[in-house]
């Protein structure tokens, strides 16, 4: 199921939502105009590099690899990681800005994609295969989301029988909890098949970031304001 909008209405200006996703899509547009070679060397640089990770956390490291695990999250290997990412953060990010307020959703989407990091870079201790992306900061955002509002609407593109595709609205809630339970399948059957030596899904990020989201939104959501908000009205800028 891909997500296309949902219910509740924004009642501040996402502007941090807007600049994460306008930051992310300008870094993407910068790597495109790398040649492959230069490419690979600044995915290596700014990517969280497992052993660097680990190597640096342990003592026995460089301290500058640990920048790598929020210089990480502004990277991409393609059209579709980077389009599906934005997607996830333009259609949920914002109503959880609005309920944390700016400066803290911020600090909490980094932190969330922190943790995220760190998780998959357990999962592949000693990996030299950089970590790039996101989804895991964006994970915590829909961990946030399912606390702050399960009772909103979605609406989603997903096929129907077998003869096509079509416009479905669904509890966020359920979105939500199918969404995480297909990353901890994936990430449970992935542990088997991990390599050091190679790359792939960061679903064991996807969940990190879901449950970090999930607990620590309690910390930095503001009190609830139940003024209802109509279709038509205009944003509360900040």
């Amino acid at each position: 199921m891909i997500p296309i909008h949902d219910s509740p209405r924004s009642r501040t200006f996402p502007i941090i939502n807007w600049t994460l996703i306008a930051l992310n899509l300008l870094v993407f547009l910068f790597e495109l105009s790398m040649p492959p070679r230069l490419l690979d060397r600044f995915l290596f640089t700014w990517g969280a590099v497992p052993v660097r990770v680990w190597g640096a956390l342990l003592g026995h490291g460089d301290p500058f690899w640990l920048v790598t695990l929020i210089t990480s999250q502004f990277l991409h290997g393609g059209w579709a990681h980077i389009l599906g990412n934005m997607l996830y953060l333009w259609v949920f990010g914002d109503n959880v800005e609005d309920r944390l307020g700016h400066l803290r959703y911020l600090f909490f989407y980094l932190l969330c994609g922190v943790v995220a990091a760190l998780i998959q870079t357990l999962v592949l201790f000693g990996s030299r295969v950089p970590l790039i992306g996101a989804s895991g900061a964006i994970a915590g955002v829909l961990g946030a989301y399912l606390v702050l509002y399960p009772g909103a609407r979605v609406t989603v593109l997903a096929p129907y029988f077998f003869f096509g595709l079509g416009f479905f609205e669904v509890p966020a809630a359920f979105l939500l909890v199918m969404w995480f339970l297909l990353q901890f399948i994936n990430g449970v059957a992935a542990i088997t098949a991990a390599s050091p030596s190679v790359g792939g899904i960061g679903w064991w990020a996807h969940i990190g970031g879901f449950v970090a989201g999930w607990l620590l939104v309690r910390l930095f959501a503001r009190p609830h304001r139940p003024r209802p908000v109509l279709p038509d009205e205009p944003y509360d800028w900040p």
